[in-house]
């Protein structure tokens, strides 16, 4: 486990280590230490908008003692799953651009306001609360939900937000996109009383059905 002070000396290290400028955006756990909303957390998520960049960020955390780990272990045998290396019991799970289900699109980044440098080589930004839930609902693990349910406790969410980058994702291709929100959220609300408006999974689930609708008339064109 990794708390915010070992992670900011994590990348003040890893950024010594650079010889070209880069930005590389947090989500998951790491994201929401940064925010205070989480104090420790097992894996630190980082998405790269470039082959180039995660490998050189990787061979940087090789040089402090990092080794390559199975992201299958954790992950499956998924599309988009990350590069993972890892040190006694921490973990950087490296995205390329996509994120299993999810690409994280313009959107995602324009939202990613908060920002922190590490030297002069490392740029941080942090993902939106918003996406953070988006992306936690495709790799649904048991912590991705407890966070979902801690994010939606704690902050006022803005649901549209999330709907239209679902809507968004979907339409650059990420079918899984309204089934995946959806599903999960569903879940939440019914298995621990989570406020989710039910305007909201209704909206959900309504463009679920218009997207089924228009995939059948296509077939059958």
């Amino acid at each position: 486990m990794i708390n915010l002070e070992e992670q900011k000396n994590l990348f003040i290290e890893i950024a010594r280590r650079l010889k070209e400028r880069m930005e590389v955006y947090a989500i998951g756990g790491t994201a929401l230490i940064f925010y205070g909303l989480k104090e420790l957390t097992l894996d630190i998520d980082l998405v790269f908008l470039n082959k180039k960049d995660r490998e050189i960020f990787k061979e940087a955390a090789k040089s402090l003692g990092y080794k390559e780990a199975d992201s299958k272990i954790v992950y499956g045998a998924r599309e988009n799953i990350p590069e993972m290396i890892s040190l006694a019991d921490s973990r950087l799970d490296l995205f390329l651009d996509e994120l299993i289900d999810f690409k994280f699109s313009q959107n995602m980044k324009n939202r990613a306001l908060q920002i922190h440098e590490f030297g002069k080589n490392l740029v941080i930004r942090i993902a939106d609360i918003h996406d953070i839930i988006l992306m936690k609902c495709a790799t649904n693990r048991i912590k991705d939900e407890d966070d979902i349910i801690n994010l939606v406790r704690d902050n006022k969410i803005d649901w549209n937000v999330i709907v239209k980058e679902a809507e968004f994702q979907v339409s650059i291709g990420k079918a899984l996109a309204f089934l995946e929100l959806g599903s999960l959220l569903e879940k939440l609300k019914n298995k621990h009383k989570l406020d989710i408006p039910k305007s909201v999974l209704d909206k959900i689930w309504l463009k679920l059905k218009k997207q089924i609708d228009a995939k059948l008339k296509r077939k059958k064109l």
